[in-house]
This record gives C-alpha cells, sequence and structure tokens, in this order.
C-alpha cells in the first residue's frame, strides 16, 4: 500500500515544481499590452533592424514598417503614405504572443521624427485590423527633419483584404448596354483621428491605355482601429469589351487594382446580321410592287382562276365566247318565220324572171 501512495505523491510533487518554473498564463499573457523592441534606435539606410514583441495577440499577423511624421502614442501622420512600404516586413506572433523579425533599414517618404510602426492586419481571435497599434522612435541616419504637421483625417485608409467585383449583366448589357458592378473592399483606419465621408477615385483602364477616374463618396465614418466594408459603383462604356482593370485610389495612391473580363455584346452582331438580310428583302419586295404597278394593262398576266373553297361559294366561271353551231343541235325559229312560211330553196324567185 506504501507503494501507490509514493508514486502520487512523487506526481504531485513534479506538478508542483512544474507550476513554480513555468511562465505567466495564457491569461495573464492576454492582459499584458503589446509590447516592441528595437535592437537598436537609430541606423542607416541599407542597414538591418531586429525587432522583437511581447504580449501580442498569439496567431496575429503583423505590419513592420519604417515610417516618417510619427511619434509614440500620437500615430503617424498621414497613414501608410508616410511609411517605407515597399520595404516593410510582415511576422506572425507564436503561441506565447511574441515574435521576432529582421526590418532593414530605409528611408521613408516622409522627413523624420521617425517611428518603427507595428500593427496588426489579421487575427484569428477576430480582433479588427490596426486595433493593437505600437511606435517605437527610430532615427533615419542621414534623413531630413521636419516639424510636424498638424493631424488631419485623411490619407490613413489601408487595404486589409483583397477587392473583388459583385454584381451581373443583364440581356441589355448583351445588345450593348454599359455593363455595371461593384467593387468591394475593406479598408482599416491606422492613424489616430477618425476619417468621415471618404472620397475615393474609381477608374477603369482597357490594355496599355491609363484609367480615367471618377469621384466616388463613400457614406460613413471610420473610427480610429475599425475597418469597414467599402462598396464603390463602376460602369464601363455602351459596347465596351475585352480585358480591364478595375482601380481604386484614395489619396493620390492605388489601393488596389482588379482584373474585368466583359464578354462581346453578340446581340449587336445578331442585330446587323439580320438587318443585312431583312432590308435587301424588303426592298426586293417593294421594287417588284412598283414594276407590277407601272407596266402597262395588257402585258400583265392574266389572272388565274380561284378554286372554291371547301364549303364557300364557287366562284363564277369566265365566259368562252360564242360556240360553233352544230348538226344536232336544234335550230332556233326566228319569231317573225313560220316553219310552213320560211322559203325554200326550190321555190321560184321573181329576182331573174323575164
Amino acid at each position: 500500500m506504501t507503494r501507490p501512495r509514493t508514486t502520487v505523491l512523487t506526481a504531485l510533487l513534479f506538478a508542483l515544481l512544474a507550476a513554480l518554473t513555468a511562465g505567466p498564463s495564457a491569461a495573464a499573457r492576454a492582459a499584458e499590452p503589446p509590447a516592441v523592441v528595437l535592437s537598436q534606435k537609430e541606423g542607416g539606410k541599407g542597414g538591418t533592424l531586429t525587432i522583437s514583441g511581447s504580449g501580442w495577440q498569439p496567431g496575429a499577423l503583423l505590419m513592420l514598417l519604417i515610417c516618417g511624421q510619427g511619434e509614440p502614442g500620437k500615430g503617424v501622420i498621414g497613414g501608410t503614405n508616410s511609411c517605407a512600404n515597399t520595404d516593410g516586413r510582415a511576422a506572425t506572433v507564436d503561441a506565447r504572443g511574441a515574435f521576432s523579425s529582421r526590418l532593414p533599414v530605409a528611408e521613408p517618404p516622409k522627413p523624420c521624427p521617425c517611428v518603427v510602426h507595428v500593427a496588426v492586419v489579421t487575427s484569428p481571435q477576430g480582433a479588427a485590423a490596426g486595433t493593437d497599434t505600437v511606435d517605437v522612435a527610430f532615427t533615419v541616419a542621414g534623413h531630413p527633419t521636419a516639424p510636424l504637421p498638424a493631424a488631419t483625417g485623411d490619407g490613413r485608409l489601408a487595404v486589409l483584404t483583397s477587392a473583388r467585383l459583385e454584381g451581373s449583366s443583364g440581356v441589355l448589357v448583351w445588345f450593348g448596354a454599359p455593363a455595371r458592378r461593384e467593387v468591394v473592399v475593406t479598408v482599416g483606419n491606422l492613424g489616430q483621428n477618425a476619417v468621415k465621408d471618404p472620397v475615393f477615385e474609381v477608374g477603369s483602364r482597357h490594355g496599355v491605355l491609363s484609367p480615367q477616374y471618377e469621384e466616388q463618396q463613400w457614406r460613413g465614418t471610420i473610427q480610429p482601429g475599425r475597418k469597414a466594408l467599402v462598396k464603390l459603383p463602376v460602369e464601363l462604356t455602351a459596347g465596351a469589351h475585352g480585358d480591364y482593370r478595375v482601380s481604386v485610389r484614395y489619396g493620390g495612391k492605388v489601393l488596389v487594382e482588379q482584373p474585368w473580363a466583359v464578354g462581346r455584346p453578340w446581340g449587336v452582331t445578331l442585330f446587323w446580321l439580320l438587318l443585312a438580310l431583312v432590308v435587301p428583302a424588303a426592298l426586293f419586295r417593294i421594287g417588284m410592287a412598283v414594276v407590277d404597278r407601272v407596266r402597262p394593262p395588257d402585258a400583265r398576266a392574266p389572272a388565274r382562276r380561284r378554286h372554291p373553297r371547301r364549303g364557300g361559294t364557287p366562284a363564277p366561271a369566265p365566259d368562252p365566247g360564242p360556240r360553233p353551231a352544230s348538226a344536232d343541235a336544234p335550230t332556233a325559229v326566228l319569231p317573225w318565220f313560220t316553219p310552213d312560211s320560211a322559203p325554200s330553196d326550190n321555190s321560184p324567185t321573181t329576182k331573174g324572171r323575164s
């Protein structure tokens, strides 16, 4: 009986030691605010910077950027338009809520003060993109420096998901009517100020031609750290067909570009084909009717005898004209002659008597 008790006590002892040596629990890590640590505070263009973080949502995808016109705790003025987007990197948070990634040092399009901008792009817990954002001061050696401009609510939207085209073509499009669609895209506000009723520019291009943009205002307010589903209408010219590309621009920067294959309006081709067959036939019928009216009556073909319809009145037979007399036919008696008084061939006549 002592052996099972010893085994149980040993298991409890090992469990207690594991609890004492283990790190903070998942609940404690969730309550810990996100933090970012840089391997250096200053670097020149072409160098490399190591970024480490803790307290982030496990499994979240992060965006790492070097941005100008930024200040820790106040965000980046101009949003991602002030960042070196082409040299940005992505990092995935592990199960402990930590990450580590190397970021090349690049000069942002805006002057310093500069920051390293770390923000959530997607999260398996369903948190909105940009909800967790940390900016750490960083100096880009040799980059210009200027005072921070006044913060505005423009230029802080970023695309979070790939765009898509919704809608279908009606029957009239098959006959050359303008094709219409809706560009659907999810955008997030990565800035510190709300964006109200943003104005997007939607354009389409065919081949190598540059797109023709039209302003489309989206009604609504996107709060900082929030996202919204934006739907913008787009319409092509009448009879347009082929491969097109639809672009959405905001703040002078193209956010998304979506291909659009438009079918040929075969109804127009069918219409012209039928027109090419019907018009010559109609002109031929009209010409024959005119010729029949202007030619002389003697040259007209004799009218055909119409056969009586079943159950109808028979048509009158045409007059055959005078018929030749027959020997067997009875001779009609004139009213002023009688058979006895009719002259005979053998009777003498007064003519020729001497």
